[in-house]
């Protein structure tokens, strides 16, 4: 039997808590104040620097040490065994979503339409501006 551990990848940590809090690369990029495809090589990354980590860190609203110790094993473990003891009221016999599936579902869908009519608007363009310069030709 081997006492081999694998070593921490902390870009998988910061991935995990990043989809747990329901934010895209594009934000935490933002936030960062660099790129998506950065925030994708930190993911893929096994060792991050300390001062990176904690500007990820902070970005993320959870606290270095969090973010070096994350373990799905222990969030998952804490989520079923978290119980509302107030004896009353909706988390008393199980969870309190804070948010309506349906309203994230139509909530991305529209952000979808608007993405996609600005995607046909820019080709309408583009098919107007090469008609301009056929016509002057």
């Amino acid at each position: 039997m081997s006492t081999f551990t694998k070593p921490s990848h902390i870009g998988r940590k910061i991935s995990r808590i990043r989809e747990l809090r329901d934010m895209k690369q594009e934000a935490l990029a933002q936030a960062l104040g660099t790129s998506q495809q950065t925030i994708s090589a930190l993911e893929n990354s096994e060792e991050i620097d300390d001062e990176k980590l904690g500007q990820i860190a902070k970005a993320l609203g959870v606290n270095v040490e969090a973010l070096k110790n994350f373990s799905e094993e222990a969030a998952i473990n804490y989520f079923n065994n978290f119980y509302d003891n107030s004896g009353s009221g909706q988390g008393a016999f199980g969870p309190v979503f804070n948010f309506n599936p349906l309203d994230k579902l139509l909530e991305s869908y529209e952000e979808n339409k608007k993405l996609y009519e600005r995607l046909v608007q820019a080709e309408k363009d583009k098919v107007e501006y090469l008609e301009k310069i056929l016509k002057n030709k």
